[in-house]
Formats: structure tokens, sequence, C-alpha cells
């Protein structure tokens, strides 16, 4: 089953505003501001695009994301064409609410160079935390297409991402704290246009 410019804004305000939801893939989207998104074309022209940055301030961890409206995974595989529009952009996972939830940030940087960047990060009520080791390059290093592939499994907390097929040892990690949750899609601090998305998976009971 398929389920498918730059800004700033301090975190006070992001707190304050309204979830407003999106159709792309065949789901709806929950997103903090709908006019910064944009959804053209059909089917598998059909492009997600995002049209404003907003970096955090205070907790340091992304919330410009789109979650799909789906119930919770126990296990869950999220599928897309990604590009990138500056330098990464994220895929997440194990989401509870904007307060507790999983990443996988794709970036150009090497992670030894840039430990922020290209690895697995956990948000659990305060600012981002890496969860993955530093090791390889950068997952992203063209602004071409670029097929991605996220798995998650719920009951041993491990994620892997694959980028064109191929593992990332840096893409890796496990995390038992959050269990059953929620993908979606964004970036950090920048913007990213997303395609033929699929999210695939067991429910949580």
């Amino acid at each position: 089953m398929q389920f498918a410019a730059l800004a700033l804004l301090p975190l006070a305000f992001a707190a304050t505003i309204s979830a407003e939801t999106l159709d792309a893939f065949g789901h709806q989207w929950t997103v903090p501001l709908a006019y910064e998104w944009q959804v053209s074309g059909a089917g598998k022209n059909q492009v997600l695009r995002m049209l404003a940055a907003h970096p955090s301030i205070a907790p340091r961890r992304p919330f410009q994301q789109a979650i799909a409206e789906t119930p919770p995974f126990s296990e869950v595989t999220l599928e897309a064409d990604v590009k990138r529009d500056a330098t990464s952009l994220i895929l997440v996972y194990a989401w509870k609410d904007a307060n507790h939830f999983n990443y996988a940030h794709l970036s150009v940087d090497a992670p030894a160079k840039q430990p922020v960047h290209n690895g697995i990060f956990h948000v659990y009520g305060g600012d981002r935390v890496r969860i993955s080791n530093e090791k390889g390059p950068g997952a992203l290093p063209t602004q071409a297409w670029t097929h991605v592939k996220l798995h998650y499994t719920a009951r041993t907390g491990e994620v892997q991402v694959e980028v064109n097929g191929q593992p990332f040892e840096s893409l890796h990690a496990v995390d038992l704290s959050l269990g059953a949750g929620r993908v979606g899609i964004g970036s950090f601090f920048e913007t990213a246009q997303f395609k033929n998305v699929k999210i695939t998976g067991t429910p949580a009971p």
C-alpha cells in the first residue's frame, strides 16, 4: 500500500503558527504554512517545492517539514527523488509531534568536516543531537535529482538511508526512545524539491 526567498523566523513565532495541509503524492501533508509550499504537475510529474526556509534559533531543530497524514508506522519505507536547492534536505521518521522525532540530514558536506550535517539526528524536547557516526562522504554531492530510500523499524529502533541504492554509514543509527511514528520531508534551514514520493509500511497496532 503506497502512502504516498530565505526567511528567518523566530522560534516564538514558529510555535504559534497553525498547522495547515496540502495534497501531494496521493496524501495530505501537514505543514506550518501552506503558502510556503508549492505542488505542481500530476502523476509522475508531480513535484513538491519548498518556497521558504526557516532556520530555528533555539532550540536548534528543524520545523519546516511536511508530515504525511498517515497512521504511525511500526515499520516503514520512505522513498523519493529529491533535489537540494542549496546544500541539504531532510527525511523525517518516528515523528510523534513537533518536539519528538528523528530525521536524516542529507547534505553535500562530509560529516567529519561538518558534524551537524549528513547524519541521523534525534529530537526529544530540545536541540537536535547526532546519533550516527561521522564516516563517509556527503550524500548529495550534486544538485541533480537523486533517489533516496529510508527504512525504519520501530521494534529494533534501526534506520538506514540509501542514496541511489547505496547505504551510507553516516545515515545509519539505532534509537529505541520513540517507537512507531509518522514520516515526512523538508529541510533544516534551506529549501528543496521532492517527487515520486512513496510511503509503504506496517501501521502500528
